[in-house]
């Protein structure tokens, strides 16, 4: 049975009759128009310049564009090699004869960008509406290039990649790492500069706590409840073996707390039995060199 497009999309949550399907050629100018063209240096400002500029003939483009645009890049034959998904915002301007979308990058099928190849089956259509795209076999998901682990203490994620690194294929090298160790992890609201303090110890690895945050954005810290995860910086403060006795662990993610300030200036609110007791040996001591 050929797998087509169709339960890629869905498995996206995208309707296909919510989209329609844009093919590209690299050209360096159109004959017909004059236009310049894409080409296979082009960034991908440029591809989504060009994309947002299309025909005010209704009979060469849909008058109401439906909100998500699959766009393709043609290659040898009739394989088409998805660049992104965009969503359409909607029109900006028109002269009569061009119009002017405001388009944006969608994270939908983004693990796919570059890798999904479809069979585009009419040779001289550039834009298919949305049900017969779908249709269109898929002829090969190439693997995703690996992106090297760059060492633990020099991880610094924002949410979005966070999400990324515990979902994309290119990334299970770093699932592999975060998984080998516990640690102590700094997250950085950047919108105010306020930083929570946290910990995976015992059975819990770096990986699975941060599968969490990744999941939801607070990972069930109540600290972290309400705020808004696109501004969360993730990193990585120390790591531990994940036979390390969860006191020793405790010990460090409470001096790190203490020298980060995060119980009065930032996000951390509750003190563990062992961070009261700390802070109560802490007042016994200093009572005791004033009696003295």
């Amino acid at each position: 049975m050929t797998l087509t497009l169709d339960p890629i999309l869905r498995s996206a949550g995208i309707d296909p009759t919510d989209i329609q399907a844009i093919r590209h050629a690299f050209v360096e100018r159109h004959e017909d128009t004059g236009e310049s063209g894409i080409h296979l240096d082009s960034t991908d400002d440029e591809v989504l310049a060009y994309t947002a500029n299309q025909s005010a003939s209704t009979r060469k483009f849909p008058a109401d564009p439906p909100r998500f645009w699959l766009v393709f890049i043609r290659e040898g034959g009739d394989r088409a090699r998805l660049w992104s998904v965009v969503e359409n915002r909607g029109e900006t301007s028109s002269d009569g004869l061009r119009r002017t979308f405001d388009l944006e990058i969608s994270d939908h099928l983004a693990d796919l960008r570059n890798r999904l190849v479809i069979g585009w089956r009419s040779p001289r259509a550039r834009r298919l509406n949305g049900p017969t795209a779908a249709r269109y076999p898929v002829v090969e998901v190439a693997d995703a290039k690996p992106i090297p682990f760059p060492g633990f203490d020099r991880i610094v994620l924002d949410h979005e990649r966070l999400q990324a690194v515990m979902r994309e294929h290119r990334y299970a090298g770093w699932r592999t790492a975060l998984s080998s160790v516990a640690g102590i992890y700094l997250i950085t609201d950047t919108s105010d500069g306020r930083q929570y303090v946290g910990k995976a110890d015992g059975a819990e690895s770096l990986r699975q706590r941060w599968s969490a945050y990744a999941a939801n954005g607070h990972g069930g810290s109540v600290e972290l409840r309400g705020l808004d995860p696109s501004s969360f910086r993730f990193s990585i403060l120390r790591v531990f073996d994940p036979v390390t006795p969860t006191w020793e662990v405790d010990e460090a993610e409470s001096h790190f707390k203490h020298i980060l300030d995060t119980w009065k200036h930032g996000l951390n609110r509750n003190w563990s039995a062992s961070e009261k007791r700390g802070m109560a040996m802490d007042v016994t001591t200093h009572r005791g060199s004033h009696e003295r």
